[in-house]
């Protein structure tokens, strides 16, 4: 099954893709990961998120490494600034040394990896110069709560944000309350990190749960594509699982056809429900 979210500027975001966070730390694993990224996208995975962040530029070579051969116009390619790179000063040459490393001459979305002490007004002054000059087809931000967003729309040209990239799955349901609901009234898209909780990782008892194995028995599924599909359920959010093995992205894009009945719904509300207030934005 393919899924698409409409973007505000027209274009489409693949509504599952890949996250890349750690992958090129470790030069033994190379191959497996570039082998990763590629059947990801033989399977249809065409959203490959990364940021110059990761592995101070490991991950985007990394990438860049995989997708060598594959048709650009096919892909849909997201790399995030560093907060203290996001002015003026800095973020041309942040971005130039980005798309070297992923051998492309442009991104289909450049986002601020979250907030610092630039102002809102320079960072998306210079995004949107980088947008008339063909570098970047949009761009967008993460990590930023509501008041963040209210912030940002305040600015000149703050309304062009197309994404918000946060931190949601079942176990951490608070955008649900305020954010996302926000974000869906001001057409900005959710790119999910972390869909899967770091293996569970980030929430104990998440992947053992009862109701989690219950459904992920009825259907054939196991209890990670679960939590997978349960963040497809939002039709403004798309999951960018990471995963360095191949047999573990193959099971990531099949969780594209697991469709969730309002009974698995109602047992992973009572299992995991969202909070009823505003809390703190989760982000690792």
């Amino acid at each position: 099954m393919t899924r698409e979210i409409t973007l505000k500027d027209g274009r489409k975001l693949p509504g599952l893709g890949m996250g890349t966070w750690y992958m090129g730390d470790h030069p033994e694993r190379e191959a497996e990961e570039i082998e990763a990224v590629r059947a990801g996208i033989n399977a249809g995975v065409s959203l490959i998120d990364t940021a110059e962040m990761y592995g101070s530029g490991r991950s985007e070579r990394l990438v860049g490494k995989a997708i060598k051969n594959q048709p650009r116009e096919e892909l849909f390619l997201v790399s995030k600034v560093l907060p203290g790179n996001a002015g003026r000063r800095n973020i041309f040459k942040s971005l130039d040394n980005t798309l070297n490393r992923l051998g492309t001459d442009y991104l289909d979305l450049y986002l601020l990896h979250w907030r610092g002490g630039v102002p809102f007004r320079e960072t998306v002054e210079c995004m949107e110069e980088m947008v008339k000059q063909g570098r970047i087809r949009g761009w967008g931000v993460s990590n930023l709560d509501r008041d963040d967003m209210e912030e940002l729309f305040r600015v000149p040209g703050g309304k062009n944000c197309l994404v918000n990239q946060v931190l949601y799955h079942l176990g951490s349901r608070g955008i649900e309350y305020d954010l996302l609901p926000w974000m869906e009234s001001h057409d900005v898209a959710c790119m999910a990190y972390c869909p899967l909780a770091q293996a569970g990782t980030l929430r104990r008892g998440l992947v053992e749960s009862d109701a989690v194995k219950v459904i992920a028995e009825k259907h054939g599924a196991s209890p990670l594509q679960i939590l997978l599909a349960f963040t497809l359920l939002k039709k403004n959010a798309a999951p960018i699982p990471k995963s360095g093995r191949k047999e573990h992205v193959l099971q990531n894009a099949a969780a594209l056809d697991i469709v969730l009945d309002e009974k698995d719904k109602k047992m992973l509300d009572e299992a995991f429900p969202a909070p009823d207030h505003h809390t703190y934005l989760d982000i690792v």
